[in-house]
Formats: C-alpha cells, sequence, structure tokens
C-alpha cells in the first residue's frame, strides 16, 4: 500500500469514528428533546428563572445541530477519499475548518464572559432551591428527578442539605433525604449527620479534578482536525494532480 492508498484508508478510518459520533450525539439530541421528564423539563418548571436560562434549555437542539454536522463531515470524509471526490474533500476541508474556528471562537467566549457565567449559576441556584422548597416531598415529578440525580452524583440538593429545610418533604418528616446522609438509616437523617456535598460543588469538584483530561481532550480534538485538514488537502492535491 503506497502513502496515497494509506491517506485514503486513514480517511476512511478517521471520518467513520466521526460518523458514528455524529450518530451518537445526534440521538442523545433527539432523546433529550422528547423525553418529558428530563432535566430540561425541570429547569423549565423553575418560575421566574433567569432569561439565561432559555439558552440552557435549547441544549437538545444544539446536539441535534452538532450531531448532523458530524454526520455530514464523516460522511463527506468516507466518500470523498473512497471515491476521490475532490467536490467533497474540499466541502469536508471547508466544514472541518468553520468548526475549528468556531471551537477557537468558543473558547475564547468562555474565557472571557467566564464571570457572567459565576453570576448566572448564582440567580439559578436562588430559583432551584426555591422550587425543592416549594415542591420536593410533594410534587412527584421534582421528588423523582432530585432523588435520581442525587443518587446518581452522590450528592445532596442544590448547595447542601439546607435547600430542603422547609420544603413539603422537611416539614413533613422533620427528615432530610437520605441521599444527605452517609448512614442508610433513614430516619436518622436530620441536621446534624447530613453531611453530604451539595450537586453543584460536587459537579464544580469532578470537573476541577479532571480539568487536565477536559484540556488534554480538547487539544487532542483539535490536533485531528487540523491533521483532518492536512490529509484531505493532501488527497485533494494528489487527485488533482492524477487527474491532470
Amino acid at each position: 500500500m503506497g502513502c496515497f492508498g494509506f491517506l485514503k484508508v486513514m480517511m476512511f478510518v478517521f471520518n467513520g469514528i466521526i460518523f458514528l459520533a455524529g450518530a451518537a450525539i445526534l440521538g442523545v439530541g433527539i432523546w433529550v428533546k422528547v423525553d418529558s421528564g428530563s432535566i430540561l423539563g425541570f429547569l423549565k418548571g423553575i418560575k421566574d428563572a433567569p432569561a439565561e436560562m432559555n439558552q440552557i434549555l435549547n441544549v437538545g437542539y444544539l446536539l441535534i445541530a452538532v450531531g448532523a454536522v458530524l454526520l455530514s463531515v464523516g460522511f463527506l470524509g468516507c466518500c470523498g477519499a473512497m471515491k476521490e471526490s475532490r467536490c467533497m474533500l474540499l466541502m469536508f476541508f471547508v466544514i472541518v475548518l468553520v468548526v475549528f474556528i468556531a471551537e477557537v471562537a468558543g473558547a475564547v467566549v468562555i474565557l472571557v464572559f467566564k464571570p457572567l457565567a459565576g453570576q448566572l449559576i448564582e440567580k439559578l441556584g436562588t430559583k432551584v432551591v426555591q422550587n425543592i422548597r416549594k415542591d420536593y416531598g410533594e410534587n412527584s415529578d421534582v421528588t423523582a428527578l432530585w432523588n435520581a440525580t442525587m443518587d446518581t452524583l452522590k450528592c445532596c440538593g442544590f448547595y447542601n442539605y439546607t435547600d430542603f429545610t422547609d420544603s413539603p418533604f422537611e416539614k413533613y418528616t422533620h427528615l432530610y433525604p437520605q441521599q444527605c446522609c452517609h448512614s442508610a438509616d433513614f430516619s436518622s437523617c436530620d441536621d446534624t449527620s447530613a453531611t453530604i456535598i451539595g450537586c453543584f460543588p460536587k459537579l464544580m469538584q469532578l470537573i476541577d479534578k479532571n480539568t487536565i483530561v477536559i484540556v488534554a481532550v480538547a487539544l487532542g480534538i483539535a490536533a485531528l482536525e487540523i491533521l483532518a485538514m492536512v490529509v484531505s488537502m493532501t488527497l485533494y492535491c494528489i487527485i488533482g494532480s492524477k487527474s491532470d
């Protein structure tokens, strides 16, 4: 197998993976939009939520768009390499270049507007706690959603156990959810034994702990995108010289 054949195989394998990843993300996006019991449905139910929350609620559409783009990129890359189509390879290069520029721009925006994100989270936290104190233990959907979230993340409330103070659940039982205590005995989960960290601090801990991994993955994706553009342009030029 010559250099040209090796590059074709590389493009096919690499873009096959992209195609499958795009299909998975597209499926998740569609699931998020149709699943009424998801976290998005819960966020929509929070009264007086910050106006910026509308952008978070559109995450399903974002996943669908990202999945569709990845499907297109994977298709163009695979078919362009196998069929030796300069048109497809050029389209592949342009799309990957646009995605790469958008990622760089997005990273810059995140760094610049990081303080605003903190303010949004603070506003959201206030509304979430109000919602917990109003509905937890009385609204079955809210109760089930929080129980599932706390079981999954091994956390308690948004900030901590005090989020459940004066909630229907706490007023009725004079206790806190079992997830807030290390003990398996629900009857002993009071304010002296509720020591489990809140879900938001727990999430921040997970992000901080895996910062190096997140940065490494981001750099790896950027490197793969640059490599994909180099390989696609190399194939484009080789196919062009062959046709001449």
